[in-house]
């Protein structure tokens, strides 16, 4: 119990000896770099030496934000960044100016309905908060658009947060609109980020997509594969595309994962169909 005649803490805050450090006493020592503090010194914290460091603040950062916003768990949605929605698919179809342009085109926008159906799955998923304030199934995907945006959009249908990880690309990317700005992150490691989909992860729903949604795909199946994480309802969305694109039967009568690995995903169509299983595994 604190007393108030008695101070909380005897050493001023970081933040306090920061105004102090940066008082305008110009010398030829406090104008030389070295005389940064560390925390405030750009070129020292992005050196190659400080890399742990830098590992520790992307991992520290988004850990302290989710837990001081209440999410006590996430749905992770995984798909491609090159989908169209049912609104953009004539423009997608116009814009191909060859016969194998238009094939590419034709099969993008045959996946176009799985805009729709991720953006009713979160809205589904998007519980409220409990008794003590934390919330269940918080929606979280990489913050870009697409399918990314497709499920923070149906969080923000029900007036629900959602979370976005976004990664620093060679190419511009900004967060889509649907995403709380408060819970809209940037990654410059893609490992931290891999950590922070599956660290709260509770189920995950992953549409088609390419290298990187396989790449997330397949770390996750390797993970509870190992036992390194508990089994959890992992979606496959898209029967066509996965029945096409990966043959995981092949890989049982190759003998190189056993066939009791088959279990570890369902393949799905609906919203309703994906929900269903998550609340059978959870008894919901």
């Amino acid at each position: 119990m604190s007393h108030p005649h008695v101070p909380t803490r005897l050493f001023p805050t970081a933040r306090e000896e920061a105004v102090v450090a940066n008082a305008p006493t110009s010398t030829a020592q406090t104008e030389h770099p070295a005389y940064a503090l560390a925390f405030q010194d750009n070129e020292f914290l992005l050196r190659d030496d400080l890399r742990p460091v830098r590992f520790q603040l992307e991992l520290l950062k988004t850990e302290l934000a989710l837990s001081e916003a209440g999410i006590d768990s996430l749905f992770v949605f995984y798909g491609s960044a090159r989908i169209p929605s049912p609104d953009e698919a004539a423009g997608v179809l116009a814009s191909a100016t060859t016969p194998e342009a238009r094939k590419v085109a034709e099969r993008l926008v045959a996946k176009a309905r799985y805009y729709d159906v991720a953006r009713e799955l979160a809205a589904l998923a998007s519980t409220p908060r409990d008794d003590n304030g934390q919330r269940s199934f918080t929606v979280c995907s990489g913050g870009g658009p697409s399918m990314m945006e497709a499920a923070n959009r149906g969080a923000h249908d029900v007036g629900a947060p959602s979370v976005g990880l976004n990664i620093v690309l060679p190419f511009e990317q900004v967060p889509n609109p649907y995403v709380t700005p408060g819970l809209s992150f940037q990654f410059h490691y893609f490992a931290l980020r891999k950590m922070h989909f599956l660290m709260r992860a509770k189920a995950v729903a992953v549409f088609p997509g390419g290298f990187g949604t396989f790449d997330e795909l397949f770390e996750l199946l390797t993970l509870v594969q190992t036992g390194k994480v508990a089994p959890l309802p992992i979606l496959l969305y898209g029967r066509d595309f996965w029945n096409t694109v990966v043959n995981f039967e092949a890989l049982a009568e190759e003998g190189v994962i056993a066939r009791s690995d088959l279990s570890l995903f369902h393949i799905v169509e609906t919203a309703a169909e994906g929900w269903q299983i998550i609340r059978e595994h959870f008894g919901l």
